[in-house]
């Protein structure tokens, strides 16, 4: 029996379904673990095969190559070095578990399934895993190792049963999203489940971007009584080797790290750079282009995307028609000179003008929506020349009551903003002006005029159009919809919430659920609130359910 361990906490990224390259990354953590004194290394859940895996775990020859994928890390072991804990896939019986298998010496020496599965907001791991039993704790060189993995220390019954078991302390691989304020909800939760075993608990989550996912890391080490003496970075791969002595009031960590996380709005703006950054590269798009209109969307989403690709893989192009003002052809440039990105200016009055000569009875909103679809043609033929990715640049406050054009401004491959209120946006904008995010490829200093953030928005379709025209001011607008949306409130539960007119939040929410239609055809985006639209927020198209004063339905 030791009484002595080092525990190496490996936070890494994983590429979904990249089997070899996600099983040659911890062979690589391993020999690193190794020369560091390790005695067993600790991978985030389903390291192997990639999180979330989705509908590939139900197709078969996925879950036969993850089998035998394992079969050859665990045979790897036999070389000098840390036992692992690998996140992988078993089936049996024809039923697929969410596992956590522990080899060392080349053999299995123990396993653990998940038995709590995720099945709200972005986790539907009910449709995919079968839940194992209540675990057993890992019995390897005298230790039980308690291994909840991810859902399991959310709720109370697994922690409890392999305390009861006689665990040592808790070991918990995670594939744990970034939310808004999620690191203060999953310190308390670890903190439950220490202060009511009295076990250490080891929280250890991965980094990078999956889709409309970002994950954070910000992995930490926290004691029975709840303080949390292991703080490892947010956003960045990591490998700390942590000192584990077994005292008389059972096993601690001897080692003190710190690290400073992001707070709001930076850690918004991290989420989006490393969600961007890993969607292009891994999905073959040499950088991307965008509408430069001037305004402060595209603003952001350039900066954005600077930051993350660098200035050499963005392509700014501003699109002017006849209503374009010289302020907004100004600012467009100067972003894209304070960005050093590629900045193009290519009309579309002509192409209005010969629309019109085709369509003359054309007026009003659809004469406003054939100016942002041209302008959507154009960029794809573009993107098409070129290779580079469309970045849409609408944001959530837009989306949530369809003040976007379908086949127009919504167009495009990818949103960073699509899960960000206005609000938002301008807080966004605001603080990257006077700040340099860690690991930004882009400049230090201002990326856009102090004009793009001050003046009225306006998407410029008419003579003198402003925002405000269609829409409550979008600090009034944004409280409404964080209501509606985010908390899926009623009508009169807003408006009593907010102060604001029960007829403006019975109509936003009109305008929330006809847009439904749109939104189920935009493009994916970074998820950083707790409802985004998509995987979070699925609500039918055809709807007559409102919450709002009653009205006969319209057919």
């Amino acid at each position: 029996m030791t009484d002595r361990l080092k525990i190496a906490l490996a936070q890494m990224n994983q590429r979904v379904g990249d089997l070899e390259g996600n099983a040659a990354a911890m062979l690589e953590v391993r020999r690193k673990a190794a020369s560091e004194g390790a005695d067993l290394l600790l991978c985030p859940e389903l390291q192997l095969a990639g999180y979330p895996p989705e509908d590939l775990v139900l197709k078969p020859e996925f879950v036969r190559r993850v089998q035998e994928c394992t079969e050859q890390l665990v045979a790897s072991t036999v070389e000098p070095g840390p036992a692992i804990l690998i996140g992988t896939i078993t089936n049996e019986g024809g039923r697929n578990f969410n596992t956590m298998l522990l080899a060392d010496g080349g053999k299995r020496v123990g396993r653990t399934f998940k038995h709590e599965l995720p099945n709200y907001g972005t986790f539907d791991e009910k449709r995919i895993f079968t839940p194992g039993p209540l675990p057993h704790p890992i019995e390897w060189r005298g230790i039980k190792l308690g291994v909840p993995i991810c859902e399991d220390m959310w709720l109370e019954p697994v922690c409890a049963h392999l305390a009861e078991l006689g665990a040592d302390f808790f070991l918990v691989p995670h594939g744990s999203p970034y939310e808004l304020d999620k690191i203060d909800t999953r310190e308390r939760l670890a903190r439950a489940r220490t202060t009511s075993t009295g076990l250490p608990l080891v929280f250890l989550n991965r980094v990078g971007g999956q889709d409309e996912l970002a994950f954070d890391g910000s992995s930490f080490v926290m004691h029975p009584d709840g303080e949390v003496v292991v703080q490892m970075p947010d956003w960045d791969e990591d490998l700390m080797v942590t000192d584990w002595h077994r005292t008389s009031g059972g096993w601690r960590c001897q080692t003190r790290v710190s690290h400073e996380l992001d707070q709001f709005p930076e850690d918004v703006y991290r989420a989006m750079m490393i969600a961007l950054r890993d969607y292009v590269g891994r999905n073959g798009f040499p950088g991307v282009i965008l509408g430069l209109s001037g305004g402060i969307d595209s603003a952001l989403s350039a900066a954005i995307a600077v930051d993350a690709l660098g200035p050499g893989k963005v392509w700014g192009v501003m699109l002017p028609s006849k209503y374009t003002s010289d302020e907004s052809l100004d600012d467009a440039s100067k972003c894209a000179r304070l960005l050093g990105c590629h900045h193009d200016v290519i009309s579309i009055a002509s192409a209005v003008e010969a629309v019109g000569e085709m369509l003359p009875e054309m007026s009003g909103l659809a004469a406003e929506n054939v100016q942002a679809r041209l302008r959507m043609v154009a960029l794809m033929a573009l993107s098409n020349s070129g290779g580079q990715m469309l970045l849409t640049t609408g944001n959530k406050s837009e989306m949530s009551v369809g003040y976007a054009t379908l086949y127009g401004d919504m167009a495009g491959g990818y949103s960073v903003l699509k899960d960000a209120y206005k609000t938002t946006v301008f807080a966004l904008s605001r603080w990257r002006n006077e700040n340099k995010p860690e690991g930004a490829l882009g400049p230090g200093g201002p990326v856009m005029p102090g004009r793009v953030i001050t003046k009225p928005p306006t998407a410029e379709l008419r003579s003198g159009q402003k925002d405000e025209d269609s829409l409550p001011p979008y600090s009034a607008l944004d409280r409404i919809l964080e209501g509606l949306v985010e908390k899926e409130m009623s009508v009169k539960e807003v408006a009593d919430a907010t102060g604001e007119e029960i007829a403006l939040v019975a109509d936003i929410e009109s305008k929330l659920l006809k847009a439904e239609y749109k939104r189920r055809q935009a493009p994916p985006g970074v998820k950083i609130g707790t409802r985004n639209f998509g995987r979070d927020r699925r609500y039918p198209i055809s709807n007559f359910f409102h919450t709002g004063p009653t009205t006969k339905p319209q057919r």
